[in-house]
C-alpha cells in the first residue's frame, strides 16, 4: 500500500496497529472517495474544501476514471471547479471515455472554465475519443467565444485532423446549420490563421462543402 495512503489512514485511526489487515483500509478508502465525489456532485462547496484540506486526493476518480474536476465540468459547477484547480486538481485527467476536463470544458462552450483550464497546464496534445481536439466539438455546437478564445491561443491546433477526416472549420460546416454564429466561427477560423483548403477524405474542400449546402454567407466568407 502506498505510504502516503497509510500514514493518511493512521491519522484517521483506521490501522490500530503496524500489522492491522489491508482490507479494512481499503474499504475506508472507496468510502472516503464515494464521500468525496458526493461532495462534488451536491456542489458541496464548504465540504469539498473540508475534506481536501483534511488530505482527500483532489484527483479522486469515480468507477469510469472521471476525475472530480471533470464531474465539476460536467456539472458546470464553476465554483468547484476553481476550488479544485486551486488544489492542484489536473485539467487532462482523462476518463475512460478519453474526455478531460479541458476537453469537456471545449466541447460544452464554457469558456470561463476553458480560460481557467489553459491557464492552469492544458494541453493541445491529448484528444478526445474522436480524435479531436476542443476546438472541433465547440465548432460543431455553435460555442462562438469558446471558438473564439481557442482560435487567439498561442500555439493551439485549430487545423488538426480528427479521426472523420474533418478539420473544426469542416466539422462547423458540415455539422453545423449555416446560420450567423456559424458564419462567425468561419470568420474567426479564417482570420486566425486556419488553412480553408484541407480537403475531407473524399477530397472536397470547405469551400465546396458550404456551396453544395447552401452556406452562401459562409461561401463567401472563405471565396474572399
Amino acid at each position: 500500500m502506498d505510504m502516503k495512503i497509510v500514514l493518511l489512514l493512521l491519522s484517521l485511526g483506521v490501522f490500530t496497529s503496524c500489522g492491522a489487515k489491508d482490507y479494512p483500509a481499503t474499504k475506508e478508502i472507496v468510502m472516503q472517495q464515494r464521500n468525496i465525489i458526493e461532495l462534488v456532485n451536491s456542489n458541496d462547496v464548504d465540504g469539498l474544501r473540508r475534506a481536501l484540506e483534511n488530505g482527500a486526493d483532489v484527483n479522486t476518480q469515480d468507477k469510469n476514471k472521471r476525475n472530480l474536476l471533470l464531474l465539476a465540468t460536467i456539472n458546470k459547477q464553476e465554483t468547484i471547479a476553481k476550488l479544485l484547480v486551486e488544489k492542484g486538481a489536473d485539467v487532462n485527467m482523462q476518463a475512460d471515455n478519453q474526455d478531460s476536463p479541458f476537453l469537456y470544458a471545449g466541447a460544452s462552450g464554457q469558456t470561463e472554465l476553458v480560460r481557467l483550464y489553459l491557464a492552469n497546464g492544458a494541453r493541445f496534445d491529448l484528444f478526445n475519443r474522436y480524435n479531436g481536439t476542443a476546438l472541433i466539438p465547440a465548432c460543431e455546437r455553435g460555442h462562438v467565444e469558446t471558438v473564439r478564445l481557442l482560435v487567439n491561443t498561442k500555439d493551439y491546433p485549430i487545423d488538426h485532423v480528427n479521426r472523420l477526416g474533418w478539420t473544426a472549420l469542416m466539422e462547423a460546416i458540415l455539422l453545423g446549420n449555416g446560420t450567423k454564429k456559424y458564419q462567425e466561427i468561419a470568420q474567426i477560423l479564417k482570420d486566425g490563421g486556419a488553412n480553408l483548403q484541407i480537403p475531407d477524405h473524399d477530397g472536397r474542400t470547405p469551400l465546396q462543402h458550404a456551396q453544395s449546402l447552401g452556406f452562401t454567407e459562409i461561401a463567401q466568407i472563405l471565396s474572399k
